[in-house]
This record gives structure tokens, sequence and C-alpha cells, in this order.
């Protein structure tokens, strides 16, 4: 069976793929900072008859990062990252001029350096893997001036770009970043509390999207959603 790590799994869209992923019969090393509701999370998606091993612990830890390709391994290898783990710097999010800078260092630790710090862990695996992939979760606010989305859109235009480099140094890998767009999400709750959010998909309805990459394996690049639901050139 093929493996996944996906980080920031018990709720949102972490959840959301790791379910899709589930029902397909993948085996899973999920992450998130809460033990009980990522246990949670486990069990139900242990129904599907996989194997699903959940890590509680900080991405920003590198011992907690080795420990998730540590049970990749013992499952049998890797086939796919998700880096999908993410913190906004400020709740609610605020313009620059008032930013927290600690905020933003702990949002670049998390968004940046945790996500290549897991990829340096997995590489290996992944480099043998016979269709090894990495997702890493971007936004439209990584290309887009949003007001008050200046921080977070910095971190994610920063991972673009080391999804960038990595497709160029890793030919035989597949590196996909993708925009999922916006979902009604506790993240997107919390960046906008005074936004309505009752129009928005679920992150139940976006995550089977994401699945067409692993279906047609694209060429390494930047995604969004939309592009993958309309008709693609590679088909």
């Amino acid at each position: 069976m093929p493996v996944a790590i996906i980080t920031g799994a018990w709720k949102g869209f972490g959840r959301a793929l790791s379910a899709a992923l589930a029902e397909r019969g993948w085996d899973l090393v999920l992450d998130a900072r809460s033990a009980g509701p990522l246990e949670t999370t486990a069990q139900e998606l242990r129904k599907h008859g996989t194997h699903v091993v959940a890590l509680a612990g900080d991405v920003t830890d590198s011992g907690h990062r080795g420990a998730l390709v540590a049970a990749a391994r013992g499952l049998g290898g890797l086939d796919l990252l998700v880096n999908n783990a993410g913190i906004l710097g400020a709740e609610p999010l605020v313009r620059l001029d008032s930013h927290p800078l600690d905020g933003f260092r702990a949002a670049l630790e998390t968004n940046v350096v945790a996500p290549l710090g897991l990829l340096q862990e997995a590489l290996p695996l992944l480099r043998v893997a016979p269709s090894g992939a990495v997702i890493n979760l971007s936004s439209d606010a990584a290309v887009e001036a949003y007001r008050t989305w200046g921080a977070y859109g910095a971190t994610k235009a920063a991972l673009d770009q080391l999804s960038a480099v990595l497709a160029e140094e890793e030919p035989d890998l597949r590196v996909w970043w993708v925009d999922p767009g916006g979902m009604r999400t506790d993240m997107l709750a919390a960046a906008k509390p005074d936004e309505d959010l009752s129009q928005m998909p679920t992150p139940d309805e976006i995550a089977p999207v994401f699945l067409r990459l692993l279906d047609d394996r694209p060429a390494s690049g930047r995604y969004s959603v939309s592009s993958l639901v309309e008709p693609m050139p590679w088909v």
C-alpha cells in the first residue's frame, strides 16, 4: 500500500485529505499538536482498513519530524509528503504596521522552515519510491496583495519558491504547490472572524480534487483547485 505523511491532520483540510486517501487504501502517518483529537481522527480512518499512525507533536521540532519519517519507514516507505500544517502568525490578521514580529517569526518557522526540515528527512524515502511526490499547501495570498494578509502571504510565497527550486533539484519527483482556495476552516474563521464563510466550500469538498494530482501526475508546478477541476491539457 502507498504511504503518505500529512501534517496538520486532525481537522480541516488535513483531515479531509487523509480521509480521501484512506478511502483509497493508503496507509497514513498523521501529525497534529493535539494528541486526543488526532487519535480520534486516526481511529475513524482505520475503519477503512488502512494502517494509520498518529503522532502528536510540533512540526517545528526536529525530533518530531524525524519520528514522522521513521513511522513511514516502518510502514514500508513513503510515497507522498503533504506539508499542510500552518499558522497565521496573528489572529485575527492585522496590517503590516502592527503585525507582531514574534508572530511572524513563528509563522516562518511553521510554514517554511518546518516543511523544509521535514522534506530533508523524507527525501531519502521519496527518492526510492516508485512515484514519490510532495504537496505543499499554498495560498492565493502568496501571489496576490490582500490587506492584512501580508505576513502570512510572505510565508506562503517563500514556500512556493522552495517548492519551485525543489522541483528543479529533484526532477524524478513530482512537486506540487497548490492553492486550495477559500475554505470553511477554523483558520480562515480566525483570520477574519467577522467574515461570513457559509457560502465557501468545506475541506471535504475540496480534498477529492487533490486526488487528481495523484491520478494524472502532471508536471511539477503551482496549481489551484480551479485549474484541477477544469480539463487538463495533459489528459
